[in-house]
């Protein structure tokens, strides 16, 4: 089920303050690009991509792409950096907080 503008503006918020966790390079979308960002999916369920200057790819296709391949949601694309949330129900939280806030 896609995420509605309200849950989408609450994560756009939440983004904000987090760091990069992965990375596109020259190589643009590879396996262990992939394999990386679904990972960082399960352990964290919101994770911003930075695009290098040399990935060449257009930021918002690869978004669309990855997103799609992962069974996320795009929150947003500024410049050259993407947001992705993807839910994981059987990840553990503490006290309520989600898990990119521990």
């Amino acid at each position: 089920m896609p995420l509605s503008s309200k849950e989408r503006a609450a994560l756009r918020g939440e983004a904000h303050h987090l760091a990069a966790s992965v990375h596109v390079g020259q190589h643009g979308l590879t396996d262990a690009l992939r394999h990386s960002l679904d990972d960082a999916l399960r352990t964290r369920e919101l994770v911003k991509i930075q695009f290098g200057k040399n990935a060449g790819v257009d930021v918002k296709d690869a978004a669309n792409e990855l997103g799609g391949a992962m069974g996320a949601d795009v929150v947003q694309v500024i410049g050259k950096t993407a947001t992705l949330y993807r839910e994981n129900p059987e990840l553990e939280r503490k006290e309520g907080a989600p898990p990119w806030r521990a």
